[in-house]
């Protein structure tokens, strides 16, 4: 059977925008050490359990069928998700270890209108228990920071049985409504599961599950949940590295020059610089408050509308510093650069006290 897992180089982060601490989430999490330093999958130890997926920023691991999986939760009436050792009363999903936190809050999301119920078998027993636990940790989290969302039910109902249920049959009837139709589509469709590597050149900017999470909460506008927002401190020096450093290009900035002649540097000419931020586009990847020196920029949750959410939210407004002495751009919280701090140790700003 062919592994639905496949790997888009052009979604990992690590080939976006180089970094010299690279992402190895999915290496890290993998329990049966499938992916090799080189994001290479062997398929015959992945068992598809989607550890990798949940830990992923950026769709850099995806599975084929998460596309109809939101199809399904989009279109059913009830929700009944099942593993493939539990009860099949639903849609059959991998593992629960497949629901990021974006995938958790969609499920959170429809449970305000529907009934959402994930069956499973004996976790504790499952090869793939490791990624049920992280799985698991992501909706503890979650509660934590939203603990009035709507309930989601999760049944332990190992597979003993053999009658096939009514919801069962109709999310068949789902399945069959928002597949795919037309000889072109179904043909690609038989050519992606010979070769799955075909579909690995896929690249967009937004992670799939990010995107249907703004597509149900786009249907409740005065509904908020809980995001990891940027915060940006009053320690910050305009530097604007962040926004160089940042693979998802979340973060934008906006320079005001002053007006002075043609042929100055244009370090010499910014007068402010304001730092955006589009939430959407942030994948908490963690880059920006690793490279910035002052640490000035953190996370913290916050309650966003899907208004802000696919908006943009000025964060921080000031002006560049410059030495006092050369008056060249400066980096970090100091009065003189570091090639005049170096060449006087003995003053007051040195680099060396």
């Amino acid at each position: 059977m062919t592994c639905q897992i496949v790997y888009h180089n052009g979604n990992c982060l690590n080939t976006k925008k180089p970094f010299a601490r690279a992402c190895t989430l999915c290496i890290e999490s993998c329990p049966h050490q499938a992916i090799s330093d080189y994001r290479q999958l062997d398929t015959k130890l992945c068992t598809e359990c989607g550890a990798c997926m949940a830990v992923c920023p950026s769709d850099g691991f995806v599975d084929q069928s998460m596309d109809q999986l939101y199809d399904y939760l989009l279109g059913a009436e009830e929700i009944v998700l099942n593993c493939p050792q539990a009860i099949p009363r639903g849609f059959e999903i991998p593992c629960i270890g497949i629901l990021d936190r974006d995938g958790w809050m969609t499920l959170m999301l429809q449970a305000r209108g529907k009934s959402v119920t994930i069956m499973t078998g004996v976790c504790a027993e499952c090869e793939d228990r490791q990624a049920c636990v992280a799985s698991v940790q992501i909706f503890k989290q979650i509660h934590g920071d939203w603990p009035e969302h709507a309930n989601v039910h999760i049944q332990v109902r190992p597979d003993e049985e053999t009658v096939v249920s009514a919801i069962e049959e109709k999310s068949k009837s789902v399945g069959r409504r928002v597949g795919m139709t037309g000889w072109r589509q179904r043909g690609m469709k038989k050519i992606e599961a010979w070769l799955p590597n075909l579909t690995a050149d896929e690249t967009y900017s937004i992670p799939r599950s990010r995107q249907r999470l703004l597509e149900v909460l786009g249907k409740t506008l005065e509904e908020k949940i809980p995001f990891q927002a940027l915060t940006v401190a009053n320690t910050s020096t305009n530097c604007g590295v962040c926004v160089a450093i940042c693979p998802q290009g979340a973060l934008q900035k906006r320079e005001e020059m002053s007006p002075v002649s043609e042929d100055a540097e244009k370090e010499d000419k910014i007068m402010s610089l304001r730092l955006i931020l589009e939430p959407q586009k942030c994948v908490h990847c963690g880059r920006c408050v690793e490279i910035c020196r002052p640490l000035a920029l953190s996370f913290s949750t916050k309650r966003l509308s899907y208004r802000l959410l696919t908006g943009k939210i000025l964060l921080h407004e000031g002006s560049p510093k410059y030495c006092s002495r050369c008056g060249k751009r400066i980096f970090d919280n100091s009065d003189l650069c570091l090639a005049c701090s170096t060449s006087d140790p003995g003053s007051g700003n040195s680099f060396f006290q």
